[in-house]
């Protein structure tokens, strides 16, 4: 075990991911216990939910007095970048029978689209998915059903600073493709659209946003090419 761990970086990192993961779960537990969830609730939540951020929401707005409609429209909206990471990853990662893309789409998270992307060849992009989200899958729904069972005695995950480690871990996988100078465009119009609409939008909507970066990986026309079309558009 300990020489496949030095040999193969992928389950290094996603063994380093779990640890932290490990932390939030506990902590989601104990929140969710405090907030006056039952530990079945917890339990189905993270199973069939399976989303963090969602979750963290979805137990801020039940100990604000939200209702279930309003719950369920905040989840939506927050997992709605989902979307386009189900593009990014595509068919040929999920793969395979319909219930492997059922599969598949549920253990879909940020992080384990971002592992799958770090791959250039094929076949380690799968296994990356693949290990990352079912590896984040049992330890989140295990850590955040003992998380229930301890109580609140552990508090809130921002005092370990172990928050940082999921968006530090994502930078560090985004690095090696910044530099592509399309990349980096992208990137750093993404990042400034969120960071100036995150003191003024709810969680979840700055990253939506961020997509607007996108637009500077569409191609655009030379001033050669147009010339060449002449002034009817055609050569």
């Amino acid at each position: 075990m300990r020489s496949m761990l030095r040999t193969d970086p992928i389950v290094r990192d996603v063994g380093a991911l779990c640890a932290a993961a490990v932390v939030v779960g506990l902590s989601f537990g104990a929140i969710a216990t405090a907030a006056g969830l039952p530990l079945s609730q917890i339990v189905v939540m993270s199973a069939f939910v399976y989303a963090g951020g969602a979750q963290f929401l979805a137990v801020g707005l039940v100990s604000a007095g939200g209702t279930a409609l309003a719950i369920i429209l905040a989840g939506l909206l927050l997992n709605a970048r989902h979307l386009p990471f189900g593009l990014a990853i595509g068919n040929e990662t999920l793969g395979g029978s319909r219930w492997r893309r059922v599969v598949g789409s549920h253990i879909l998270t940020d992080e384990s689209v971002a592992f799958a992307l770090a791959q250039d060849d094929p076949a380690r992009r799968r296994r990356a998915y693949w290990l990352t989200g079912a590896a984040l899958f049992v330890t989140w729904n295990i850590s955040s059903t003992v998380g229930a069972i301890v109580g609140g005695t552990l508090g809130d995950p921002n005092r370990y600073g172990i928050d940082a480690a999921f968006p530090a871990a994502l930078l560090a996988l985004t690095l090696p493709s910044l530099k592509d100078k399309i990349a980096v465009r992208v990137a750093v119009t993404g990042a400034a659209v969120a960071l100036v609409a995150t003191p003024f939008l709810p969680a979840g909507l700055p990253v939506l946003l961020a997509l607007l970066g996108l637009v500077f990986a569409l191609p655009v026309p030379s001033s050669r090419a147009r010339t060449a079309a002449g002034p009817g558009g055609q050569s």
